[in-house]
């Protein structure tokens, strides 16, 4: 993808010196700081940053299996990233972005592969995605440090998380190693994934709408000034809404797993702040009495 030239900018470059990432957004560079290159990219990342932490803290709460605080680590990890990125437009600050994203789409695919029951790390299963985990993210590295393409990195990134969806509908609806679990409960997991990517193919269309119509886009906000300009950053919706949809899709799939792996009778879904959230079975029976 070709850097933008629809908008000028303030400066020609600021505090972070010229760009050299290999994409630049619709947003107009270092227009309302000399530090901060994209405002309304950059912080729509604390969002993302927020909704891991969500995440991660009920993960805690429920004294759920450390790989399940990993997945939001790693999220969170990509949020932080996207934040840096945008901030400088620097190409290793790109990096920092881009690579975290496959990264952890590889190791949500990891967790959904290792559906049998336990949570070992030491068996042979667990070894196995583990050393393929760290082969394809090392290939896929040097690959794209050597390729620098950005649309060869959506394409692997696309690819994966068509595999995550393609081998969570498996699971669902074809794997007898889904069985045991009552088909309402798999009804539930079902409608919250679908729900998460519906949003996370939202906002990957809302990203497109910015780049294809940005030159309209950037009239539209002059005409209608700031801070309600900021509501037409399409790239900044992109964030938010896959911030939500990420969210919902690792909560269908940490559910989905914890009860292939574990007794399904030992979990339940509860809803808060309008969003499901995982719990100990035990912890909301105690809390109702």
């Amino acid at each position: 993808m070709p850097l933008n030239t629809t908008v000028v900018d303030l400066w020609d470059s600021g505090f972070w010196g010229p760009v050299t990432a290999t994409l630049d957004w619709c947003e107009a560079n270092y227009q309302f700081s000399n530090y901060v290159a994209e405002t309304a990219n950059t912080f729509s990342n604390l969002f993302t940053m927020g909704m891991a932490i969500y995440g991660a803290s009920q993960v805690k709460a429920a004294s759920l299996p450390g790989r399940y605080l990993a997945g939001y680590t790693g999220f969170a990890l990509v949020g932080l990233g996207s934040f840096i990125f945008h901030a400088t437009l620097l190409y290793e600050a790109q990096l920092a972005d881009e690579l975290p994203m496959v990264y952890v789409a590889t190791y949500c695919l990891g967790v959904l592969f290792d559906c049998a029951p336990g949570f070992s790390l030491t068996s042979t299963k667990a070894l196995t995605l583990t050393f393929l985990y760290f082969a394809f993210n090392i290939i896929f590295t040097w690959s794209y440090a050597v390729y620098r393409n950005p649309i060869y990195h959506q394409a692997v990134f696309a690819t994966v998380m068509l595999i995550n969806a393609y081998r969570t509908y498996y699971l669902l609806r074809v794997s007898p190693m889904s069985a045991h679990i009552p088909a309402p409960l798999k009804t539930s997991i079902a409608r919250i994934f679908s729900s998460g990517v519906g949003i996370f193919v939202f906002g990957f269309f809302v990203w497109n709408l910015d780049n294809i119509f940005c030159g309209a886009l950037t009239g539209w906000k002059r005409s209608l000034g700031w801070p309600a300009a900021f509501l037409l950053e399409g790239h900044s919706w992109w964030h938010i809404f896959t911030a939500l949809g990420t969210y919902l899709m690792i909560v269908g799939n940490t559910y989905f797993t914890l009860c292939m792996k574990g007794n399904y009778k030992d979990y339940t879904l509860v809803s808060k702040y309008g969003l499901p959230q995982i719990a100990r079975s035990s912890a909301v029976k105690a809390k109702a009495l």
